[in-house]
């Protein structure tokens, strides 16, 4: 037996889930979930990481709006691949979108192609920036831990003085294996 599984969200403690509870009640559904939570992220989002487990195939999931479920269309149209998975329709409220229909699905796939070319167009724009940063000499990653002066210090102690790697990485505080990487380089 499918069911109609609402889920209900507001930003902060102090805002009220009553307009979006009684417009879920109102569309059918026999499952709410809700909760106060901020929306950058739907994996911390517990309710709505329940509400996704539960539902079955057959299933319809109402929301009153879609900035409630995701706050990127790329969330989204995560959120949206999932479900058509699970079999399961997105129903929103307030912006008459179905996907239980083939309009519903048509504006999902469309959301979907323009959530994939924004990613693509970030992609590219971040490659960009590397590159040009590459070109002026930026150095990327974490800061090394040694200076070159201090590698060959550790490679002078450990030949001539015969210091142990546990004591190097004591002397110079850091861990065995940055120590080890410090003998090997050849810089």
């Amino acid at each position: 037996m499918s069911e109609i599984v609402g889920y209900a969200r507001v930003s902060s403690v102090g805002q009220s889930l009553d307009v979006q509870l009684d417009k879920l009640k109102r569309a059918g559904c026999t499952r709410i979930y809700a909760e106060k939570r901020s929306g950058k992220q739907a994996d911390s989002r517990p309710e709505l990481q329940a509400c996704l487990q539960f539902l079955r195939e057959g299933d319809t999931v109402v929301i009153s709006r879609l900035d409630r479920m995701a706050r990127s269309v790329l969330d989204l149209a995560k959120i949206a691949d999932l479900l058509k998975k699970k079999g399961v329709a997105l129903r929103v409220v307030d912006q008459a979108i179905d996907t239980g229909t083939p309009e519903g699905k048509l504006m999902f796939s469309l959301l979907a192609g323009f959530a994939e070319f924004e990613n693509d167009i970030r992609a590219e724009r971040q490659a960009d920036g590397i590159a040009k940063a590459r070109e002026k000499g930026v150095a990327f990653g974490r800061k090394r831990a040694l200076t070159q002066e201090q590698c060959q210090r550790i490679r002078t102690l450990r030949e001539e003085e015969k210091f142990s790697v546990p004591q190097l990485a004591e002397r110079f505080n850091v861990g065995p294996a940055t120590i080890y990487r410090a003998l090997q380089s050849t810089e």
